[in-house]
């Protein structure tokens, strides 16, 4: 839930640009798939999405400008019979993940109805912290 709080700090002059990311995090009010997101002691992530009934074939997953996409399109029904009870959940979803600075996927793998996403920080050896010695 957004609280007025964050909502004027993000209008705060000093956040130029904020404003529309934090409004695009707003907008995401689907709740399917559901998912799990793990960090791990070395600074990496892990997303787990519950897509049972989706195929390899059926799931897409790109990055594009620091965000994550995955969608999820079915094609066609599994059963041939007349469903009496259709409690799974079977629609199209697109979520998407706002990745940080030198956050990169690192693979995706699907067992079990479950797709796992593992995220890694790579960052470049220009950009790591060095040690200047002194003459």
């Amino acid at each position: 839930m957004v609280t007025k709080l964050a909502m004027d700090l993000f209008n705060d002059p000093f956040f130029i640009g904020w404003d529309t990311n934090f409004a695009k995090m707003q907008s995401s009010s689907s709740n399917y798939p559901i998912y799990d997101l793990v960090k791990f002691d070395n600074g990496a992530y892990g997303i787990s999405l519950a897509i049972a009934g989706f195929e390899r074939e059926d799931i897409n997953i790109s990055v594009e400008n620091n965000n994550l996409v995955i969608k999820g399109q079915l094609h066609g029904e599994h059963w041939d019979g007349e469903y009496i009870h259709e409690g799974i959940a079977k629609r199209n979803f697109e979520r998407s993940f706002s990745l940080g600075e030198y956050m990169e996927v690192s693979n995706a793998e699907m067992k079990d109805g479950m797709l796992h996403i593992h995220i890694s920080k790579n960052v470049p050896e220009e950009k790591k912290p060095k040690i200047i010695k002194i003459k």
